[in-house]
């Protein structure tokens, strides 16, 4: 094992959280993704949402862009206005590998995550598992958000987080290269069974039990 790694940094949306904004808008659609998709690209998009996430009031947003695309109230409302409904179910193979880790291991857990601070207690009263974690940074609370570095800097700076000693993982490779710039070592989130492979790689011990729970979906925790 590598001894120097005492710390692992999980992102939440993406590697342990579902969340998808077509759970609520491809029925509005009546399942026409095009649309869907041209709406998300383009009035409601993935830029703007971020914006959010850094902390911006999401009823000066949604108003401001009601504002710019009246015709489409209606939808632009749903946004956040049914939010909650955008959350699905927990990724199962991370998530029987955060249980490990947390109650089968010595390593520190903690979570970087880009997420508005008026919705993440939804996902904390949704997700109680969430308290497995030492802490976790959300970006909205903090004004900023990934990839910028201040943001990692914080998170080492409150939880005495040092970048050589810890693992960074998230699903965005923007973040990922910001993390490795910093001196960390940052995996790129593809999926709970490479995941489980490139932290063996690192000197993480991972039981063959878990290794066969994370790659059969039968075998994963019902959390």
């Amino acid at each position: 094992m590598n001894a120097k790694i005492n710390t692992l940094i999980f992102d939440l949306g993406g590697v342990l959280i579902d969340w998808q904004p077509a759970y609520v808008f491809l029925k509005e659609f009546r399942g026409d993704s095009a649309k869907m998709n041209e709406f998300l690209n383009t009035i409601c998009a993935w830029d703007w949402n971020l914006n959010q996430d850094a902390g911006y009031p999401l009823e000066k947003a949604t108003n401001e862009r009601i504002a710019l695309y009246p015709e489409y109230e209606r939808l632009i409302k749903m946004y956040y206005g049914r939010w909650e409904e955008m959350l699905g179910l927990a990724h199962k193979d991370t998530l029987a590998l955060l249980e490990y880790l947390r109650f089968q291991s010595n390593y520190r857990l903690l979570a970087l995550t880009n997420w508005s601070h008026e919705t993440f207690p939804i996902a904390l009263k949704k997700f109680p598992w969430l308290e497995w974690f030492e802490g976790i940074v959300v970006s909205g609370e903090e004004g900023l958000r990934k990839p910028d570095p201040e943001i990692y800097s914080r998170l080492m700076d409150r939880y005495s987080v040092k970048a050589q000693e810890s693992i960074f993982i998230d699903d965005n490779r923007e973040n990922i290269q910001a993390a490795q710039g910093l001196g960390f070592s940052a995996l790129h989130f593809k999926g709970a069974p490479t995941l489980a492979q490139e932290l063996i790689d690192l000197g993480i011990p991972l039981p063959p039990n878990l290794i066969n729970q994370i790659n059969d979906p039968l075998l994963s925790l019902d959390l």
